[in-house]
């Protein structure tokens, strides 16, 4: 629940909200191991979130996914209001690599541990390759799919940032698809460094998935760069309007 932190003092609803969700969630999840009903709960607060602040979300492509399947899903980032986009209309079980440091943040450390979320040790690239390589074994051996916004943050101006290659590492390790996403007007909802949700429409535009069979981690540069082409290309195809 990383997006609540731009917003937190300037909406009482969402933060009303978030106690409810993420205290029913950390409650949960001292009888459910698996993460998935927590997950469902996640995605009803990203549902209550896109409620409160009159954001409607426009999904195409989600017929290229299979409920079931299991994926690396690639998205580019532009807003904290990505998080609760993605969880509320992507139907499939999958979980985010999320920054080791959120980990240590009371409360929210605890919900994204028990739910099966993945941190991430940025500042030491040994523990960081590891930890991918746990997350492959995670995807492959649980049959879950990943999230993850390799441009290793949010983008301040907008523009789409070079890809970091542990997204595709992870779908080559675990063969499985990597599905490119793009969010578009995510970031006039809720600007970078602003606190205040503006009403409007973010589209989710749900690429054609990319095979990994038959790829090697050699191949990772090149995955990611098609990556990086296919979500650029899916975000600039007929922008939409963010009035609402």
């Amino acid at each position: 629940m990383s997006s609540l932190r731009a917003y937190l003092v300037t909406d009482p609803l969402i933060v009303l909200a978030t106690i409810v969700f993420g205290t029913a969630g950390l409650l949960v999840s001292f009888f459910d191991h698996t993460g998935r009903i927590q997950m469902r709960i996640a995605r009803r607060w990203s549902r209550a979130l896109l409620r409160v602040g009159s954001v409607r979300v426009q999904v195409e492509g989600l017929e290229k996914i299979a409920v079931n399947g299991s994926y690396v899903f690639i998205s580019n980032h532009a807003s904290y209001m990505d998080t609760p986009v993605a969880l509320a209309n992507i139907p499939v079980e999958f979980r985010f690599l999320a920054k080791k440091g959120l980990f240590k943040i009371p409360f929210l450390g605890q919900h994204l541990a028990r739910a099966g979320h993945i941190p991430v040790p940025r500042e030491d690239p040994r523990a960081a390759v590891k930890t991918l390589t746990l997350a492959a074994d995670a995807v492959r051996e649980r049959g879950i799919s990943l999230l993850i916004f390799p441009e290793g943050g949010r983008s301040r101006d907008g523009q789409i940032r070079e890809f970091k290659e542990g997204a595709a590492y992870i779908a080559i390790k675990a063969g499985v698809p990597a599905v490119p996403i793009a969010l578009i007007g995510s970031r006039a909802v809720l600007p970078f460094g602003s606190g205040k949700v503006v009403p409007g429409t973010v589209r989710m535009r749900i690429g054609d998935p990319i095979p990994t069979s038959g790829l090697s981690l050699r191949d990772r540069h090149k995955l990611t760069a098609k990556l990086r082409d296919r979500i650029t290309n899916l975000s600039d195809s007929n922008p939409v309007s963010t009035n609402a």
